[in-house]
């Protein structure tokens, strides 16, 4: 039985990645290698079916020759809409000193709070009244 789609992001991602790759003239098999990955796996990703962690992201970045942050917004990992281009995503995701694991539990927990602080439109009076 097959795996549903992960999401659309995902598969939008898979979408553009393997137009990079035909645009590149990359075999899946010759972009697998290049960038260190199973050619089953490249091929999951590109039918939208598995999502790929940050690092394996760069290593497609770089056999493809386009930017790495590119494939983060495609990703869903960085969201330039936010008005800050995704610097705190693209320091977590550039720094060496954290594992891979660290790095996802960090963008999480990022991404949690810019959610809960986004505005809320209830429109139940003020919240910005102080005491005097």
């Amino acid at each position: 039985m097959a795996k549903g789609k992960v999401g659309k992001t995902v598969e939008n991602l898979g979408d553009y990645l393997k137009e990079q790759r035909v645009s590149a003239e990359l075999s899946l098999r010759q972009l697998a290698d290049q960038a260190g990955v199973s050619n089953p796996y490249l091929s999951q990703i590109e039918r939208g079916l598995r999502r790929p962690s940050a690092e394996v992201l760069q290593q497609l970045a770089k056999a493809l020759r386009i930017s790495a942050e590119q494939l983060y917004v495609r990703a869903g990992i960085v969201r330039p809409a936010d008005g800050v281009g995704g610097s705190v995503e693209l320091a977590i995701l550039g720094d060496t000193a954290l594992t891979e694991r660290q790095k996802q539990s960090l963008l999480d927990v990022y991404a949690s709070f810019v959610a809960t602080n986004q505005p809320t439109h209830v429109g139940h009076g003020d919240s910005h009244t102080t005491a005097s």
